[in-house]
């Protein structure tokens, strides 16, 4: 019989081969995994969104206030990797603290304010006309004046409520699209969108607003590239689902974590974040081409709803604190392979309805020949409006008709984040 203790040493020498077998098979598990899993893609930060309620006495030293919160928030997220592409503002909706001006006085007041963002180097945005059911629209007339007249302001136009569809305010819409297809290569529809059942705190312009007492913040991100990585080589649609709820999750809630720390260090509140995921400047991420990484079909083939539907649902299974769209955005001139493809006559107006059933934003940076009339933008605008109103989700429609260019011609846009694109035939009459 052997003695105890050579028994013993036996069985540990067997114990440790077990366990180092088992260790080398599970580091091979863990290997195939990292060579199957897709890459972790960080978001870019589209926008930090301050929200001031403006006092026109004191507004330059409210935005000094409002900058300070911004550069700190920037400084914060950028030492953690993260590239925050803008700081922007955004206001009350503007009639309310431009009551008793005439409009020469409130367009003077506006060119201030519009200087003042070119030189501190943040986004405006001024809110939206015709918020209640019932507003005037001379709300609508003052805002074609004042967009025609600044250079960076955005500013919207409620179209929809709880309410329903507010068709005076679609026939409003619609005139002050046309009044800024005059501005400047058409690009004055840019900074703006006719908006319904959008809510306060979005931080995505031109739609941005607030009702309350101001003092929050908002973040909104730039993450098509989160998509693309998550979509390339997925087996199946559910692998796809859960690859891109995972990776956004885990910027998401670092990204909040962080927030949260501004917030105490800066006594702004934070109001969440909006997870919509944007295009990178045309040539950059485009959320087209991660499309086709799933569907292996070209953007406005079938298949792309479903793709649509997919990535919306795996923005809502992301368990942060979500505000404004949080649903796919399709920025026709803002993405060039979506350009690509309505130039190429895959996506028609019709089509980007359809996907805004399943996601957001609906109608966004569309180009249009410069005939059409304010009666075929009404239209357009009514059929998001009622299509926002009939799912209650957030929807816009920012359009853009180029002056002097017809169907077939190609658009003229010189502002860097857009695209030119091929004017396609209305399919309305």
């Amino acid at each position: 019989m052997r003695p105890p203790a050579i028994i013993l040493a036996g069985f540990l020498r067997c114990l440790l081969a077990a366990l180092l077998i088992t260790l080398v098979g599970n580091c091979g598990i863990i290997l195939a995994q990292q060579k199957t899993a897709p890459p972790q893609e960080k978001p870019k930060i589209r926008a930090i969104t301050a929200f001031i309620n403006l006092d026109r006495t004191q507004y330059k030293g409210q935005v000094a206030d409002a900058l300070k919160m911004l550069k700190r928030g920037q400084t914060i997220l950028e030492s953690r990797g993260y590239q925050v592409q803008t700081i922007r503002i955004a206001t009350q909706p503007f009639p309310e603290y431009t009551k008793g001006l005439t409009t020469e006085q409130a367009v003077a007041f506006f060119k201030q304010y519009d200087a003042l963002a070119g030189t501190e180097k943040f986004a405006a945005s001024i809110g939206p006309a015709m918020l209640n059911a019932g507003d005037s629209d001379s709300q609508a007339d003052l805002l074609a004046e004042i967009l025609s007249n600044t250079k960076t302001l955005n500013a919207s136009l409620v179209v929809a409520g709880d309410d329903g569809v507010r068709w005076s305010a679609v026939g409003a819409a619609a005139r002050v699209m046309k009044k800024l297809e005059e501005t400047e290569h058409s690009q004055g529809n840019f900074r703006f969108a006719a908006i319904a059942m959008v809510p306060p705190l979005t931080p995505f312009f031109p739609a941005a607003y607030h009702t309350g007492f101001g003092h929050q913040f908002a973040i909104a991100l730039e993450s098509a590239n989160v998509v693309a990585a998550s979509f390339k080589g997925a087996p199946d649609l559910a692998t796809a689902k859960q690859r891109l709820t995972d990776l956004l999750a885990s910027s998401a809630f670092d990204i909040e974590h962080h927030a949260g720390r501004i917030d105490q260090d800066t006594g702004w509140t934070y109001m969440g974040i909006d997870l919509s995921p944007a295009p990178s400047p045309p040539e950059n991420a485009s959320i087209g081409a991660a499309i086709e990484n799933l569907t292996t079909e070209p953007v406005g083939m079938s298949g792309t709803l479903t793709a649509a539907a997919t990535i919306t649902a795996a923005v809502k299974d992301v368990k942060v604190k979500q505000t404004g769209y949080s649903g796919l955005m399709l920025p026709i001139l803002e993405d060039s392979r979506l350009a690509q493809r309505w130039s190429e006559g895959h996506l028609s107006l019709d089509a980007l309805l359809s996907y805004s059933a399943v996601c957001g934003t609906g109608l966004d940076t569309v180009p249009l020949p410069g005939d059409i009339s304010a009666e075929q933008l009404s239209l357009i605008i009514g059929d998001m409006a009622s299509l926002a109103v009939k799912w209650h989700k957030p929807l816009s429609a920012r359009l853009l008709p180029v002056l002097g260019k017809g169907w077939g011609e190609l658009t003229e846009f010189d502002n860097p984040f857009l695209v030119n694109a091929k004017l396609q035939p209305l399919d309305i009459k």
